[in-house]
């Protein structure tokens, strides 16, 4: 019998277990807000850590703000979790209802894109979420106690996974869909979300490192 409970109320044996397991739920989608949830927390325990780089006042002020903002995305990206498993079951069911008549056809086709659109907002909301973690990874990162330097780092590390991987999501979703207008203007904002979460990534990483890089 398939488990109903969200996977933020799963112990962490369990969610990898389901993960692993032969259902096709959670995948990749659902792994990439993980991915993102645990990069944020990461960023929030950085940020809240009662030294700052250098100990001025502006520093702590500048990283309490920066948790504030980073709590809520933490929070969005859970429910993302199950909200990326739910959507694909949609597509799923869209994908067995009966074809054998034109109307039957019709009513699948209207369905499927229907769902096909949720799998994508989904992961859309991913790379939101990532980004603006990612933005706020770059205060973080400028003024975290350095101790934590490499707690930012795998915490801007996982963010940047969780976008690329919704970023991979939307793709294969897009190949399906028939609206040109949608594809079009989710394929531009794609797009600048993963350009713009990867400077914020090469930044962030800069600051915890010290010595400029450049990444894709």
């Amino acid at each position: 019998m398939t488990d109903s409970r969200p996977y933020s109320e799963f112990a962490l044996i369990d969610l990898l277990d389901a993960f692993a397991s032969n259902d096709p739920v959670p995948g990749g989608g659902s792994a990439a807000a993980l991915a993102g949830a645990l990069g944020v927390s990461l960023l929030v325990m950085a940020a809240s850590l009662p030294k700052s780089r250098t100990g001025a006042p502006e520093e702590a002020t500048d990283l309490a703000e920066a948790a504030a903002r980073l709590r809520p995305l933490r929070e969005r990206l859970v429910e993302l979790i199950d909200a990326d498993s739910s959507a694909y079951r949609s597509v799923m069911a869209a994908l067995k209802l009966p074809q054998a008549t034109e109307q039957e056809q019709a009513h699948r086709n209207e369905t499927l894109q229907s769902a096909l659109k949720e799998a994508t907002d989904v992961p859309l909301d991913v790379m939101r979420c990532g980004q603006q973690a990612l933005a706020g990874g770059v205060v973080v990162a400028r003024n975290v106690y350095r101790v934590a330097a490499s707690d930012v780092a795998m915490g801007i590390e996982l963010l940047g996974a969780g976008v690329r991987g919704a970023a991979l999501s939307i793709d294969g979703n897009l190949s399906s869909i028939k609206d040109a207008k949608y594809v079009k203007r989710v394929s531009r904002e794609r797009g600048q979300l993963s350009d713009d979460s990867a400077r914020d990534a090469a930044l962030a990483l800069d600051a915890v490192s010290g010595s400029p890089r450049s990444r894709p």
